[in-house]
């Protein structure tokens, strides 16, 4: 948690947004995984974090827009959860340390909702059933319908701060790093034939854990690459396959990392891997090469692509004109998803808010082409941005084939070439980069991707 002075900081220039109505903040409870008292991992709505920073369940919070005052709910332990939890600090302490100087019990939300009912309540969409339910008892607006009432001033004024990260923040993800640094270096060492997926996954996720840390998602990790999210771990590895690894952590301060390596099995990657390989790379490094503050970040995802389809032109999968291919999304056989996303105290920061309102405008709007209409952040870039630069190359077997018998793009792609790589698998490098005043700044310590840094390393 920040000085009490950096949220009452955020606090104050939400009211400088807006200056009407009343702003509810529903912190996040306890979800159980089968019966009440045996619950999952507690994690604090990222909203409430930024604004109140306390790390616990059951509270809730307003800021007034006209009168100023910021009220925190939120009740004091019993002598029960003291047997069972121990002394904890009182909601007094809690306000405290967030900066706000008046408490009320939990219970009092839905008398001061009722009190206020004639003005307007901002709330942001939910994202859990439970405050779905808190939300429909105090504003009567039904579940199917909170999100299409959520304040789209306060998303937008929540966007317009939490997307340009302040040092604190920038210091707070660096710490992130160092512990996917050591994740991925855990990863790199234990790749080996013979060695089970899940033993790599479970050994990444006890880093985090010997930090007092969480994995920032499930860990991705796979010879099955071609599949984007992959979280199946049952294979055994074997020589000559790949090893996608797509994890991260989300340190102690809650602000998370998120980087993703290839990694040969067997310590050497054949001819075939490296052509492709070397592709990736290229796209990834010139992609961050181009990052400053004014780019739009999809003129940064359409530059990868144009790296990809050329690289993929040189060795035969791909025919044509290179700008055409792109613009048309023939590419996204190859590159069907975004270069990549925001980051922060979520691994793909503020979505819960809205992807177009987090990474679009009014003056960069998202395609809807297959491939890059998934590409989450394409606006303007920020000095204090934090995003993530991911190109990859997939060979998914349906895909290809469902194309082909479509003769889908055949003046871009020479499908019987393709057709030697059904079995490849898939490649993808990623990186955390801060936008800086004048470019850019890769986040945490380097983790190895050059071909040369990696094989020697896997050799030791």
């Amino acid at each position: 948690m920040f000085d009490a002075h950096i949220y009452s900081t955020r606090r104050n220039k939400l009211k400088s947004i807006l200056n009407n109505g009343i702003a509810l903040f529903l912190g996040n409870n306890y979800a159980p995984m089968n019966y009440p008292a045996n619950t999952y991992p507690f994690r604090q709505d990222s909203n409430f974090l930024y604004f109140f920073g306390l790390n616990d369940a059951r509270l809730a919070a307003i800021i007034d827009f006209e009168s100023g005052k910021e009220i925190l709910f939120g009740d004091d332990v019993d002598i029960d959860d003291i047997i069972w939890m121990g002394t904890q600090a009182s909601l007094k302490d809690k306000s405290a340390q967030c900066g706000v100087k008046e408490t009320r019990t939990y219970n009092d939300l839905e008398k001061y909702i009722s009190e206020n009912s004639g003005r307007q309540i901002h709330y942001l969409p939910p994202y859990r059933a439970d405050n779905s339910i808190v939300l429909e008892k105090l504003l009567g607006i039904k579940p199917s319908s909170q999100k299409k009432f959520a304040s789209i001033d306060l998303i937008k004024a929540v966007v317009s701060l939490r997307a340009v990260k302040e040092p604190c923040e920038i210091e707070a993800l660096e710490e992130a790093q160092k512990i996917g640094y050591e994740m991925h270096s855990t990863a790199l060492k234990m790749t080996k034939p013979g060695i089970y997926e899940r033993e790599i996954a479970g050994a990444m996720e006890g880093v985090c854990l010997s930090h007092g840390a969480v994995v920032s998602f499930p860990v991705i990790l796979t010879i099955n690459g071609q599949t984007l999210h992959n979280h199946c771990h049952e294979n055994i590895l074997k020589e000559g396959d790949l090893l996608l690894v797509d994890a991260g952590a989300e340190a102690p301060n809650n602000y998370c990392s998120d980087h993703t390596r290839t990694y040969p099995v067997g310590g050497k990657f054949t001819q075939k891997q490296k052509e492709i390989y070397e592709i990736v790379l290229k796209a990834n490094k010139e992609a961050i090469q181009m990052i400053k503050p004014g780019i739009t970040f999809q003129s940064v995802h359409f530059y990868a692509c144009k790296i990809i389809a050329e690289g993929l032109k040189a060795i035969g999968l791909m025919k044509g004109n290179t700008d055409e291919a792109v613009k048309q999304g023939a590419h996204a056989m190859f590159l069907p998803h975004g270069l990549g996303h925001m980051m922060g105290l979520d691994v793909h920061d503020m979505e819960d808010l809205g992807e177009n309102y987090v990474g679009y405008d009014e003056e960069t709007k998202r395609s809807t082409l297959f491939g890059t209409a998934y590409l989450r952040m394409g606006r303007k870039l920020k000095e204090g941005f934090v995003v993530t630069v991911e190109p990859g190359i997939y060979f998914i077997p349906a895909l290809i084939q469902m194309w082909e018998k479509e003769n889908k793009f055949s003046e871009f792609i020479n499908y019987s070439k393709v057709n030697e790589y059904l079995n490849f698998g898939g490649i993808r490098i990623e990186d955390d980069i801060l936008v800086t005043k004048d470019g850019y700044r890769n986040l945490g310590k380097p983790i190895p991707k050059e071909v040369d840094d990696i094989e020697n390393l896997m050799s030791c």
